[in-house]
């Protein structure tokens, strides 16, 4: 904890992140989080075409702020998350390497390999000076001793099976997954000698007793990514955001699935990912054996409906949350 307090300086402990939810996390929310305390993150995704903007925009809502944010080393109050496997160190490097662009810290995550760590981390860190943090996100045992052996994280984001949006299709949720990540991670790094991460926990985290759970088994920090749909802050329409809040019960009215991808046509992600989301009339009419074509069409259709799209008796359209 102590360490994550010294690179976020406002942060009032435990250490709360805001997911780098692609499109919905951008400046505002990302900001807010950091005002109150907490360490908020811009969900770039694999488009870096708006990136510059959303910078430009959180230093202006950060130069507004009643009380000032300032870290250490002059980098943003804010962080920003990457799909590696859309993007190259390259389409990054030059968006935060100048000086009052540089993020506190790059989260990242789903690499197509484990391997292609190694030069997102150095290339970050060279483009910065070593000023911003690198976060990466993990599923998997496997996945964390990987990842600290090419990447090297200053922050190993610990992710369970309850989470929303997209993850591994197949893991563990956080409670068994986090102390075996730490005591796997803990003996790599006594064995080759080097400093072991910080972990946030990620994943099903709704409430204080959650955070207080997360902190037992290991944590320095926390990550809330659904919880955060409801804030006026996030970016998402009204429909969405009323689905999210309807929501009940979510072990058994969320699954994690390849359909919503397919139906929103965001099929690049790596074949062992699915997203986590809601429920609803399209997904239960795949079920059915609707054909995907159909189903689409469908899907298309409610997109043009607006709010209603997500209506609670026969909405078709995506509605990532976690369990």
């Amino acid at each position: 904890m102590r360490s994550l307090l010294a690179d976020y300086p406002w942060v009032k402990g435990p250490l709360i992140s805001c997911a780098p939810m692609r499109l919905i996390a951008l400046a505002p929310l990302a900001v807010a989080v950091s005002a109150a305390g907490g360490l908020g993150f811009i969900g770039a995704g694999s488009d870096v075409s708006f990136l510059e903007a959303e910078i430009k925009k959180t230093r202006e809502l950060v130069s507004k702020l009643p009380s000032p944010l300032r870290t250490s080393n002059g980098t943003l109050p804010v962080g920003v998350g990457f799909l590696c496997w859309g993007l190259k160190p390259s389409d990054v490097t030059p968006l935060i390497s100048p000086p009052g662009s540089r993020p506190a810290a790059i989260w990242l995550f789903a690499p197509r390999e484990l391997s292609h760590l190694a030069d997102w981390s150095s290339e970050i860190r060279k483009a910065t000076e070593n000023q911003t943090k690198v976060w990466i996100q993990i599923g998997t045992v496997a996945e964390a001793l990987a990842a600290v052996e090419y990447g090297k994280p200053d922050v190993l984001v610990v992710q369970g099976q309850d989470a929303g949006g997209h993850g591994l299709t197949y893991g563990a949720g956080l409670i068994p997954l986090l102390p075996e990540v730490i005591a796997s991670v803990s003996k790599l790094s006594k064995e080759k000698g080097v400093k072991a991460p910080a972990y946030v926990a990620a994943g099903g985290i709704m409430e204080g007793s959650g955070i207080a759970a997360a902190m037992t088994l290991g944590a320095q920090g926390i990550c809330f990514g659904t919880k955060l749909l409801a804030a006026e802050e996030a970016t998402l329409a009204k429909g969405y955001r009323e689905a999210v809040i309807r929501a009940r019960d979510g072990g058994v009215s969320t699954v994690r699935s390849g359909v919503y991808d397919t139906l929103r046509g965001t099929t690049e992600w790596p074949k062992h990912y699915g997203g986590r989301g809601v429920l609803n009339a399209s997904y239960h009419d795949w079920e059915k054996g609707m054909p995907m074509e159909e189903n689409k069409k469908l899907y298309d259709e409610a997109m043009k409906k607006g709010d209603q799209g997500w209506d609670d008796s026969d909405g078709r359209l995506t509605i990532a949350m976690g369990g």
